[in-house]
Formats: C-alpha cells, sequence, structure tokens
C-alpha cells in the first residue's frame, strides 16, 4: 500500500518504492487503502507539523472525514484530550474512535464549546479543513502559543470583508506544498516518519483502525464521488477492481 501523487484512478499504477508500505497481515486490500494518504496526512500535519504530545489537547474539525477520523484515533493513542466536530448522525462514530468532546457543527458553536470545555484556556491544536469560515473562531480557541495547521479551505479561502484586510490562507499551504510535499525527498520522509511511528500499530488488539465507509467499482466511480459530496460518509470510500465489491 502507498501513496502514487495522481494516476491511481486506474487497474494498474506506478509508485515510487519509498512511498510504499507493507500491508499489515491482518488486513485486506481494501481496509488497506483506507490508510496511506489519510494517516500519513494526519500525521504529518497534527503530529509532526503541530508537535501534538501527550497531555496536550487538540481541536480536530471535520472528524468523519478520512484524514478526521485518522486524526482523532493518532490524537487518541498519542494521549491527548480530543474534540471533534462533525455533524449530529455521526457524533457517536466519532466518540468510538476516540474523541472525549464530539460537537455538532451545526446545532453548536465550536468556540463556545472550547472555552466552556477548558475553562477559557483553549486547546494546544486546531486541525481544521474548511477555512475562512471557521478562521476565527480557530484562533478565538487556540491556547497561549496554540498551533494552527490548515489541512484544507473546503470553504474558502480568504478572511476578511472586501476593501478590509484578508489572510489568503491558501498562500502557507501552496507554500509547504511547494517547497517539502511536492518534494520527492519530503514525501519519501513523510511515509518514513509515519511508518516508524504508527504502522505496527495497526495489528492486535487495541490497535489502529482504518475507517471504510462503502466500496465501489471503479466503474461506478461517479456513484463514489456523489456519495462523498452527500456528506453522508464516515471514513474512506474505495474504488475496488471488482463489481461484486459494490455496496
Amino acid at each position: 500500500m502507498g501513496v502514487v501523487g495522481v494516476g491511481a484512478y486506474a487497474e494498474l499504477a506506478r509508485i515510487d518504492y519509498r512511498m510504499a508500505m507493507p500491508i499489515p497481515a491482518q488486513l485486506d486490500y481494501v481496509h488497506a487503502a483506507a490508510i496511506p494518504e489519510v494517516f500519513v496526512t494526519a500525521h504529518e500535519a497534527m503530529m509532526h507539523l503541530a508537535r501534538l504530545k501527550s497531555g496536550d489537547s487538540v481541536l480536530i474539525h471535520a472528524a468523519a472525514g478520512g484524514v478526521g477520523s485518522a486524526a482523532v484515533q493518532l490524537a487518541y493513542a498519542t494521549g491527548a484530550t480530543v474534540y471533534a466536530t462533525t455533524e449530529g448522525s455521526k457524533l457517536s462514530r466519532i466518540e468510538h474512535l476516540g474523541a472525549d468532546v464530539a460537537i455538532d457543527y451545526k446545532t453548536q458553536d465550536f468556540a463556545e464549546v472550547i472555552a466552556d470545555k477548558t475553562h477559557g484556556r483553549g486547546v494546544d491544536v486546531v486541525i481544521d479543513f474548511i477555512g475562512e469560515p471557521y478562521f476565527a473562531r480557530n484562533i478565538a480557541s487556540l491556547a497561549h502559543g496554540g498551533r494552527l495547521v490548515q489541512v484544507g479551505i473546503l470553504g474558502g479561502w480568504r478572511q476578511g470583508k472586501r476593501g478590509a484586510r484578508t489572510h489568503p490562507l491558501s498562500a502557507p499551504a501552496n507554500h509547504r506544498h511547494g517547497h517539502e510535499i511536492a518534494h520527492a525527498a519530503g514525501k519519501h520522509a513523510m511515509i518514513q516518519r509515519f511508518r516508524e511511528h504508527w504502522l505496527d500499530r495497526f495489528e492486535g488488539a487495541g490497535s489502529l483502525e482504518p475507517v471504510v465507509d462503502s466500496t465501489f467499482p471503479l466503474a461506478r466511480a461517479a456513484d463514489a464521488h456523489r456519495r462523498m459530496e452527500s456528506s453522508r460518509n464516515v471514513g474512506k470510500i474505495i474504488l475496488t477492481m471488482h463489481p461484486e465489491d459494490s455496496p
């Protein structure tokens, strides 16, 4: 299993051997496919960049998504206090993965919940995928010296009204992309860091769990995208080579 960058929607794909990892013995190919991209990204954002450690607290947004559900598990396994946002129907699933406090972003203001639960201190780390709509509240939710890692910008990329000072949230992501993530040596290092810290944790009791929402044969890739766009999924949507694997 591994990360190919582009070209994975195919029966055959070419991969740099340094981006490959052995599949843990107890996992099949479907569950193995749910590991590399999301767990490597979660580790890189939360552990390597944000330096999360045992005893810290972290707010993870979009916690039912692929990277979010991986981040919740890694944070829990690290010994951090985990706050996680998702929609109401998914709260119990996120708690099962390790969230101490699951927040319904549709009915609760996460910044108010963080302020209440931390007695105004805030959290040490925020992992965000949304961008502009969450930016001000993310900053307000951080403790002194806290770290915000912007993994995605699904909700937009500028903070501020017309004529006001704006924060181009895409700039840091593009800068990082250009100077390490897009660089071969940087990508190899990301895989190595993940392998050293977590790969053996996918075996045995109490192990990490690749979260598979559903599977679709490659010929139904459009249906898989519709499933993702519906926001009903928890975890990864996997494309398979066999029609009989479809839901």
